[in-house]
């Protein structure tokens, strides 16, 4: 008689593979690097450390994943068209990225999209910020909100469900509000236009929240495919220092800046400032609202402290 194998029942079971970088890193192999160097330059946000290794070993494998699920999406899409016997009506492959303040998660996101997008099948990929979808500067300060800007409750999430479901619904044109870092405020009359793209890219704090209320449509009912991206807290409290820093003699140097304030601080100051906001705003932030939803992404980048994924859990289907 065969000998049965069973799991090992003092291991913990999960939902998720978990995969280390270099079983990761091997799934590149084959895989052409359509990214120069000075790409990746241009994509790396401020106080990232992308390399060309890391892009090749991590970000190239996780789109050319993405891009499976786009294609068999839509295959599956196609078919149960065919049998409905009624015209393909398949919608854009919509994916979340979701991550605290400084963990990289922009970077990423703008990083999938330039990958996806050199890949067959999925040639045409848009990404949406929800910061557009955050309640202008005078609508929070009449809510009394100016000092919980990136919780929840900060955002217009009926406007950011409302434009997610006329996407997944096939609208030939759906459009989403401009959000302006340098002014730190919705810009009036501004936005983003999205035309039935292959690919949606939805990047934000609290996109994978569950729903307020009971028996409510959460934002991300209406994703295919998530990402979280993960880092020790104190990490993520060291990167966003060490931005605050390096944005003060940047972006908060221009007079046009809502924190040209900052911009003459001394470093010691300055350190002291955004200590203040991430104990404040962000690490609380982070701790009540955003690891939470942790578990419900689809895959998880965990990345250590110089900014390089680690590991990867890929939930099983």
């Amino acid at each position: 008689m065969d000998a049965v194998t069973t799991a090992d029942p003092t291991l913990p079971l999960s939902p998720y593979r978990e995969i280390g970088r270099a079983e990761w890193a091997r799934l590149a192999a084959g895989l052409d690097q359509p990214l120069s160097e000075t790409e990746v330059v241009e994509l790396r946000g401020l106080g990232d450390r992308l390399s060309l290794d890391e892009v090749r070993e991590v970000y190239l494998p996780l789109s050319r994943l993405l891009s499976l699920y786009a294609t068999s999406t839509k295959q599956l899409g196609a078919a149960t068209s065919s049998f409905l016997q009624e015209d393909d009506t398949t919608t854009p492959f919509v994916v979340g990225v979701a991550g605290s303040v400084a963990v990289g998660k922009s970077t990423i996101a703008r990083l999938l999209r330039e990958l996806m997008s050199r890949w067959p099948g999925t040639p045409r990929v848009e990404l949406v910020t929800t910061d557009g979808f955050l309640y202008p500067n005078a609508e929070l300060e009449r809510r009394g909100l100016m000092e919980r800007k990136g919780f929840p409750e900060s955002y217009d999430r009926r406007s950011l469900l409302s434009f997610l479901t006329e996407v997944k619904s096939g609208a030939p044109e759906v459009r989403a509000p401009f959000y302006s870092h340098m002014r730190y405020d919705i810009v009036p009359d501004a936005h983003v236009v999205v035309r039935r793209p292959d690919v949606v890219i939805v990047e934000g704090l609290n996109v994978l929240q569950p729903p307020p209320v009971p028996n409510d449509v959460a934002v991300s009912d209406l994703f295919d495919f998530s990402v979280f991206v993960d880092a020790d807290s104190s990490h993520i409290e060291k990167w966003y220092v060490d931005r605050f820093l390096a944005l003060r003699k940047g972006a908060f140097s221009n007079p046009s800046s809502y924190f040209n304030v900052f911009a003459h601080l001394t470093d010691e100051e300055a350190v002291t400032t955004a200590l203040g906001y991430w104990n404040d705003i962000n690490m609380p932030n982070l701790i009540e609202n955003v690891m939470p939803t942790r578990h419900r992404a689809s895959l998880v980048l965990n990345k250590g402290a110089d900014h390089n994924v680690e590991s990867v859990l890929l939930r099983k289907l």
